[in-house]
């Protein structure tokens, strides 16, 4: 394995990492969106990863799709609200924050782990390049 094959693999999980953490951001923004583009509240959405192999070894990660989340929202009793129904109850986005937040952090922590891989392998090239030069 050459130095950029384990540059590109990081990058991968970057990007991946970049990804989950833009879902996890729009989430949260929406976590009190009743009303979306199709007419409900809006729902939660999640990242799907795929590996991507390659050189029959070795492998990189590909966000494959974003899906949403099927699980119904709270129905809360709101007769003001523009959004209830005939019988007073709006339904709520189903973005639980304390989930969201975990996501938030797992997403963060991956990408410094890939960000620490990127730079240890930026110094071993460094290194081999020192030691062409004595």
């Amino acid at each position: 394995m050459d130095l950029f094959t384990a540059m590109d693999i990081s990058a991968s999980g970057m990007r991946a990492q970049r990804t989950r953490m833009n879902v996890v951001s729009s989430n949260i923004a929406n976590a009190h969106t009743t009303r979306s583009a199709t007419g409900g509240p809006y729902q939660r959405r999640d990242v799907v990863f795929r590996e991507n192999a390659f050189e029959n070894k070795l492998s990189s990660v590909e966000v494959e799709r974003i899906v949403s989340d099927p699980t119904p929202g709270q129905r809360v009793y709101e007769p003001g609200n523009p959004d209830a129904d005939e019988n007073g109850y709006v339904t709520l986005p189903n973005v639980n924050l304390m989930e969201e937040m975990v996501n938030m952090i797992g997403a963060s922590q991956a990408f410094e782990a890939n960000t620490t891989a990127v730079k240890a392998q930026k110094d071993m090239a460094l290194k081999a390049l020192a030691i062409g030069r004595i």
